[in-house]
C-alpha cells in the first residue's frame, strides 16, 4: 500500500518540545496537555513575532535533530516497509527543514523513507515550488493517491477527505480531540498501536 505519514506530534513529540522551547524563550508555562488549539498564538498565548521567533528556533539544526520520537513511530514505519509498502513522510514543516528531516530518520534506520513538503498552511513561498523537487503545492497533493494516511492536524484531515479512497488513522492529540471525524475513512487512534491495528486491517481489506 502507498502510505501517508506526517511527521510532527505522529513521529516526534514536537508539541512537547514547543512548550519547552516557549517556557526557556517568553516564560510561558503550558504543559502539553492544555495545548487545545492547533494555532501556536492561541494555546501559547504568544504573537505573531513570538510565534516567528519560536518556529525559527524549534527548526534550527539543534533542535530539528532532539525531537524525541513518538513512542512505536519508528518500529512500525520500519516494519511497514519490511512488508513491502511505500511510505511517505508529508509534513507541512517549511522546506528550510529538508535536510534535518531527513537525517532524523537516517539516524533511526529510515534513510530510505523519501520527504516531501505540502503548503498545508500556506507558508511556502511561490518561488520555492519551481527550484525544490520535493516541495508540493497543495493543488498537486491533491491529484496524488494514498490508501492510508497519518496525521494529526485538524487542517490536514480536510485536504486528505479529498483524497479518494485513503482510510486515515487521526493521530489522538489534544488539539483534535473535538474534531469531528470527515468521513467514516477516518478513524481517531489513540497512539501507534492503534494506528498498526487500523492498518492492518485496511490492508486485509484489499486482498
Amino acid at each position: 500500500m502507498k502510505i501517508y505519514v506526517d511527521f510532527d506530534d505522529v513521529v516526534t513529540e514536537t508539541a512537547r518540545r514547543l512548550c519547552g522551547i516557549a517556557h526557556e524563550m517568553f516564560g510561558r508555562n503550558v504543559a502539553y496537555d492544555d495545548v487545545f488549539e492547533f494555532d501556536l498564538r492561541k494555546s501559547l498565548s504568544l504573537d505573531d513575532a513570538q510565534v516567528g521567533a519560536l518556529m525559527e528556533r524549534a527548526h534550527s539544526e539543534p533542535d530539528l535533530a532532539a525531537y524525541e520520537e513518538t513512542p512505536g513511530a519508528t518500529a512500525t514505519l520500519a516494519a511497514w516497509l519490511a512488508g513491502g509498502h511505500d511510505v511517505t513522510v508529508v509534513t507541512g514543516r517549511p522546506s528550510s527543514t529538508h535536510d534535518g528531516t531527513c537525517r532524523w530518520l537516517e539516524r533511526r534506520g529510515l534513510g530510505s523513507i523519501p520527504v516531501i513538503h505540502v503548503d498545508k498552511f500556506g507558508r511556502e513561498l511561490a518561488v520555492m515550488f519551481n527550484s525544490r523537487d520535493y516541495v508540493v503545492t497543495l493543488e498537486d497533493f491533491y491529484r496524488m493517491r494514498f490508501d492510508f494516511a497519518v496525521e494529526d492536524s485538524p487542517i490536514a484531515l480536510g485536504h486528505l477527505a479529498r483524497l479518494e479512497g485513503c482510510r486515515t488513522a487521526v493521530f489522538g492529540r489534544p488539539w483534535n480531540a473535538g474534531t469531528k471525524m470527515p468521513t467514516p475513512a477516518f478513524r481517531r487512534c489513540a497512539g501507534w498501536g492503534d494506528v498498526d491495528a487500523f492498518f492492518r486491517e485496511t490492508a486485509a481489506r484489499r486482498e
